[in-house]
Parts: structure tokens; C-alpha cells; sequence
């Protein structure tokens, strides 16, 4: 049995600032969510769309995220991703890694070819090299530096899809936030806080990392969703409204089964797009 509510959802990070041109960013978004939805419609996985997708905003340099990612303190790379496939919830994420391109291919090669879902670090590193991944030295960092990395904002990217099968895939990729202490990890690679798959919803999140960790957002949204019978849009704006009440600011992506799309988010902006089950897309920052 297939599912014709095909439907893909893409962010590009909260916290876009004010007065900047975000042209390119809504053209890009927009580039991308056609290439999925023609995949989805010639038949591709959810998880597959997912992945190509976000390795595609890792490599633009126009994202806090691959090859835009910001340094930290100690002026080093450590890229964070994570990856969620709703009909298992098999999972899979790096955390701190250093030296590779492309954190979500990491992620998507620890889900498959290991019993694990986390490595973090050195050997995170150890696995990506063996597993032959795209090697690149802080130079493909920092010659991609927009000025956007560096303010204060985050830059976050995420993508979920709804295939023909009506599988759910959720993924989230970031190089962290300017300035991190050497070793921090955010939300972006913690099922359940920066990810979620499941049969009923797939989510991403963006914005102030130790936030969304406190509050467990993105499985918060899915057992709205589960135990409280909660709506979409009222699930994920509730659990968004958590991380507010906290003293946090960001947004998040959702997509359930049926297709519906939620994209809140409580800061000057949020860069995203979206293919409707209807064939709309839409494509915008502020």
C-alpha cells in the first residue's frame, strides 16, 4: 500500500538576522525541496531523501552546518549530526567529529553498519576514515566563513520526509555555535532532543542547543502527539513554548504521517522550506 501525501520539510537554523539578505538561502531551500520531491515521486526513501539532502546543505557553506560551521573555542571544527528512520526508529549520530565533510553520511553509516547510535570524537573520526568518508582540513572551514557565522546566531540544518510508503525520516546537522568550549555537543546529535522518527512524526530542531536538551523537545512533540492527543501545530508549538519558558530561543520542523507541517520558532527567524502533499512549496526566512 502507498501513500500519496508525499511531503519534505527543510530548515536552515534560527536566529536569522535582521536586515540581512537571505536571498540566496530561500533560492537554495527552494533547489532542494524540488530535487527531494522529484526523488520522492521517482520512488526514494524517505531516509535516503533525507540524507542527499542534507549533505547537500552541509556542502553549500551557507549554513552554520559542514562546511559553514563555526569554530570553537579553541578555533577547531567539531560537527554534530544525527539521523532517525520512523518505521524502526533505527538511529544514528556523531558527536564532536572533526576532520570529514559530510557529519550526516557519518551518521547515516553508524545507523547501518554498526549495533551502536552514537560515536563521539576520535572515534568518531577513526570510524568516518575507515568507511572511506570525504577527509578535509580547517581550511574548507574557513574559506566558506559567511558573515552570518560570524554573529551570534546558530545555523542548524534539518530535513524529514514522508515517502510513498508513508515512512518518516528525520535528520539534523550543525557545526555548533561560534565560540563553543572545546568538547561541547548540543541537541543536534540526542535522539529525542534535536531528532525524532517514529510512525506518527518526524521532527528537527534549531536554535540554543542546551535548551532543547533540557526539555527533550523533539520526542516531547511526539508523545503530545501519542499520549495527549494533541494536534501538530499545538504539539510542536507547546513544546517549543518549553524551551521559551526556559530562557531559550530557537524553532523546529515537524511532519506527521498524514503530511500536516509545523514550523515554529520564537527568534527574528528561521530559515525553511516545505513540499505540501498538495505539490505546494514554499520557501522563506522571516
Amino acid at each position: 500500500m502507498t501513500n500519496k501525501c508525499l511531503s519534505l520539510v527543510i530548515h536552515g537554523g534560527a536566529g536569522a538576522m535582521a536586515g540581512r539578505d537571505y536571498d540566496a538561502e530561500i533560492a537554495h531551500l527552494r533547489g532542494l525541496i524540488e530535487a527531494g520531491r522529484d526523488r520522492l515521486r521517482a520512488g526514494a526513501a524517505a531516509i535516503d531523501v533525507v540524507v542527499a539532502t542534507i549533505t547537500a546543505l552541509e556542502a553549500s557553506g551557507l549554513y552554520v552546518a559542514g562546511r559553514g560551521a563555526a569554530a570553537n573555542s579553541a578555533g577547531k571544527y567539531e560537527l554534530d549530526a544525527s539521523l532517525m528512520y520512523g518505521p524502526t526508529r533505527a538511529a544514528g549520530a556523531v558527536a564532536a567529529l572533526q576532520g570529514f565533510a559530510s557529519p550526516i553520511q557519518a551518521a547515516r553509516a553508524v545507523m547501518d553498519a554498526t549495533p551502536h547510535v552514537m560515536l563521539a570524537g576520535d572515534g568518531a573520526a577513526a570510524f568516518a576514515a575507515a568507511r572511506g568518508l570525504e577527509r578535509v582540513g580547517p581550511e574548507w572551514f574557513t574559506s566558506a566563513r559567511t558573515a552570518e557565522t560570524l554573529s551570534p546566531s546558530t545555523g542548524t540544518v534539518g530535513c524529514l520526509a514522508l515517502d510513498e510508503t508513508g515512512a518518516l525520516a528525520a535528520g539534523t546537522s550543525t557545526g555548533g555555535t561560534n565560540g563553543k568550549l572545546y568538547g561541547r555537543v548540543g541537541d543536534s546529535p540526542i535522539v529525542g532532543a534535536g531528532v525524532w522518527a517514529d510512525d506518527r512524526v518526524a521532527v528537527s530542531c534549531t536554535g540554543v542547543g542546551e535548551y532543547f536538551l533540557r526539555t527533550a523537545t523533539a520526542v516531547q512533540i511526539a508523545h503530545r502527539l501519542r499520549f495527549a492527543g494533541q494536534g501538530l501545530v499545538d504539539a510542536a508549538g507547546a513544546a517549543l513554548d518549553d524551551v521559551v519558558q526556559l530562557g531559550g530561543w530557537g524553532g523546529l520542523i515537524a511532519l506527521s504521517a498524514t503530511g500536516e507541517i509545523a514550523m515554529p520558532f520564537h527568534s527574528q527567524g528561521m530559515k525553511r522550506a516545505a513540499l505540501r502533499p498538495d505539490g505546494t512549496i514554499t520557501s522563506d526566512v522571516f
